[in-house]
């Protein structure tokens, strides 16, 4: 499917919206050096819609943390393509968190809240049903970061790609140790993009 019918289809009604992000990465985000100059041609692929689409396996109304929002990726791609979730970018660098909030603020993106800290500053004072992190680290050290953010019976939904089984077998102690269930991993946007979104989903133990 081509990259602007994907598009449509991702982002349906909020596509103008995911249009202004595209265009702040390419400008500012680049400027800034959120994101290296060579992907601009890859924004909508490789970048925003392959994060977007994560917001399939996310129930109506739920919340979100994300986790090294860096450049809103997944964070700022989910809370457009989803109005109905709230989201919690966590960002520990200064610089990004500016920018994500002039992103935020031009966009007018209502369900929205960054907040400049490290993932372990924010256990106990944010909480989310579903927890997310994209090209953060390897999942032995992510799940430290993201399991005690998510609410007991909620999920972590870690973006990887062909390294995912392995790391997961790297992490499965860890994860138990955490409370974390069995790491699976699924795919999301099969049909829509060319190169389908390889997510590790961690239930977190209700007890």
């Amino acid at each position: 499917m081509e990259e602007s019918v994907a598009a449509e289809a991702v982002f349906g009604a909020r596509l103008d919206t995911a249009r202004g992000f595209v265009a702040h990465l390419a400008s500012s985000g680049i400027e800034r050096g959120l994101l290296g100059p060579r992907e601009v041609p890859r924004l909508w692929g490789r970048h925003v819609l392959n994060c977007a689409v994560v917001a399939d396996l996310m129930e109506q109304g739920a919340s979100t943390v994300d986790v090294g929002s860096g450049a809103g990726l997944p964070g700022l791609a989910i809370a457009i393509a989803r109005p109905d979730l709230s989201l919690h970018l966590v960002e520990p660098l200064e610089r990004r968190v500016t920018w994500l909030n002039e992103v935020v603020d031009d966009l007018g993106l209502t369900n929205v809240a960054v907040h400049r800290a490290r993932a372990e500053q924010m256990v106990g004072q944010i909480a989310g049903d579903y927890v997310t992190a994209r090209a953060v680290s390897a999942l032995s050290t992510l799940a430290g970061w993201t399991i005690p953010l998510a609410k007991p019976g909620g999920e972590v939904l870690a973006i990887k790609g062909r390294s995912a089984s392995e790391e997961i077998e790297k992490a499965r102690k860890m994860i138990r140790k955490l409370g974390g269930g069995t790491a699976e991993i699924v795919t999301v946007g099969s049909g829509v993009l060319p190169e389908p979104t390889t997510v590790v989903r961690i239930p977190v133990r209700t007890a």
